[in-house]
């Protein structure tokens, strides 16, 4: 598939069949995500695949068995892989001390972060994931996992200081219906375009 049609024909997925998903192909898949730009090249991201028991490990901790009869997306559940895009703020400090990049002033702490790149480098990260489910023909949805974070991250063991940019869920895609946001469409490139100037 050319990278335009990927772009093209990338949706949020959230109805899967239950069909497993190659551990081959979720590797690769991941390999494609890895290849994300990054500041200072900080190659901090990192991908919690979860599969198998794994998945309903995850929905244990983020979705009430109460909240469950009442979700808009069931068929989100059915996903049989999800993966959490991770990334180590630390290492960005740590990148941005070493004597190249010393001049920025941004190794000393996060706080110094205008901008916390360790989170647009982990939405790269991401997008690269989601683009390369579509050109596999697999169906992929990302969500955020807002307050849910902490828990996730202790349940998994997922080393203190890292953050978690939300999760990927990944699996053969079954009927579905469009979320009501979809129907708002996109706003035309002229709209978004600025050339020169606003």
């Amino acid at each position: 598939m050319e990278l335009a049609d990927a772009v093209r024909a990338r949706r949020m997925c959230r109805a899967f069949l239950p069909a497993p998903v190659d551990p081959d192909l979720v590797d690769g898949l991941i390999d494609l995500a890895r290849r994300h730009p990054a500041a200072g090249n900080s190659a901090a991201a990192s991908f919690l695949v979860l599969e198998g028991s794994g998945t309903a490990d995850y929905w244990a901790v983020t979705l009430a068995p109460e909240r469950r009869a009442s979700f808009p997306w069931p068929g989100l559940l059915d996903a049989p892989v999800l993966v959490v895009v991770l990334v180590d703020p630390a290492a960005y400090v740590s990148r941005y001390a070493e004597p190249d990049k010393a001049r920025t002033g941004l190794g000393a702490s996060t706080a110094d972060w205008p901008v916390p790149y360790w989170f647009v480098d982990g939405g790269m990260a991401a997008q690269n994931l989601l683009l390369a489910a579509v050109d596999a023909g697999l169906g992929a949805c990302f969500f955020g996992l807002f307050d849910h974070e902490p828990a996730v991250l202790e349940a998994f063991g997922v080393p203190e200081g890292m953050r978690a940019v939300g999760t990927v869920a990944i699996g053969h895609p079954a009927a579905d219906r469009p979320s009501r946001s979809a129907g708002r469409g996109r706003p035309p490139l002229d709209q978004v375009l600025h050339r020169g100037r606003w």
